[in-house]
């Protein structure tokens, strides 16, 4: 599947179905187990033909961040809050797309010839900013978009520059592409290819999917903070795009198993993948539900570094994305 296509389906946290949809296409074709659990993620399993080998579960979730529709004013502007993480300096004036008609709608604000002084020293927060339909008042709005539509940045897929991409929902589409080559590896054990949702609103569905699923290794794909910009020092970097994919020891969601660790760094030096070391401790994913669950799972995470992530364009490293999927099936292989 292109990665073009799956960061351009829609699917803010809880509303994943166009992208489970597209994905359980793929996974057919791939595994003759396919299941949707009731948190709504996408299950693939594959029975080991060694039972010697441990059983692994390889995660990426499905979910991006977006916004919901809270109410509309009187002369039919709809009021909204975030779904997930979002910079409230990101959104104004950009397009967003509504509801399962894809609704086009501008994200807006006073116009700053309109702001007082005191206005302009801070920032407009989503209690401020309201989405422009074009509806001619609250009627036609509460038609159009009713309480509870869901909507997202409506951004292209675009290559660029040497060997980058730029796209909405990077953040986990990538992890999701990824995950669909770890699918097609021959790994001898007990595997779980797990596509799970609202990872971006509290790691929800990876939740249910470790208490199901109770593997002893589980692997996360995922899209991460990249931080290389004008005049940042190195030493404040958390990763770079183009440098390979990135290998966390510790996030603020989960530590990666020590030995788990040490063995994707010693296998991506053995097979020549471009990798790197994430720098910093942010952020958290859902090997922080695998690593708590049940019994427990060892845990470690393969993230692609993302320019300005939860926003309405990120930009990544095509080569990363390659080195993740390569590193999480040489990895399988290495078992």
């Amino acid at each position: 599947m292109e990665l073009k296509r799956l960061t351009e389906a829609f699917g803010p946290s809880g509303c994943e179905n166009e992208v489970r949809n597209l994905l359980r296409e793929e996974a057919l074709k791939l595994c003759a187990d396919v299941s949707v659990d009731r948190a709504g993620n996408l299950v693939c399993f594959r029975r080991g033909t060694d039972p010697t080998k441990p059983g692994v579960l390889v995660a990426a979730h499905m979910d991006e961040i977006g916004f919901i529709v809270s109410g509309c004013t009187e002369d039919g502007l709809l009021r909204f809050q975030p779904v997930g993480g979002v910079d409230p300096r990101v959104a104004v004036s950009k397009w967003v797309v509504l509801g399962r008609d894809r609704l086009p709608g501008v994200i807006g604000a006073m116009a700053i010839h309109l702001q007082s002084p005191a206005d302009r020293e801070k920032v407009l927060d989503f209690d401020q900013l309201f989405i422009d339909i074009g509806a001619a008042d609250a009627k036609e709005a509460e038609k159009l978009c009713p309480k509870g539509t869901y909507a997202v940045f409506d951004t292209p897929y675009a290559e660029f520059g040497d060997g980058f991409v730029s796209a909405r929902a990077l953040d986990d589409r990538v992890g999701c592409w990824s995950l669909l080559k770890v699918l097609q590896s021959g790994y001898a054990g007990d595997l779980y290819c797990v596509f799970v949702t609202q990872e971006e609103v509290g790691l929800r569905g990876s939740m249910a999917a470790a208490f199901n699923a109770q593997p002893d290794i589980a692997i996360v794909l995922e899209g991460t903070a990249a931080n290389d910009l004008g005049d940042t020092q190195p030493r404040e970097q958390v990763c770079v795009p183009g440098r390979g994919v990135a290998v966390s020891f510790m996030d603020l969601a989960s530590i990666a198993d020590r030995g788990l660790y040490q063995r994707v760094l010693g296998v991506a030096r053995e097979e020549g993948i471009p990798h790197q070391v994430k720098l910093g401790i942010t952020g958290g994913n859902d090997a922080g539900s695998f690593q708590r669950a049940g019994r427990g799972a060892r845990t470690c995470v393969l993230s692609v570094p993302c320019r300005y992530i939860h926003s309405g364009v990120s930009v990544a490293s095509l080569k990363d994305i390659s080195a993740q999927a390569d590193l999480a099936c040489a990895f399988l292989k290495s078992l």
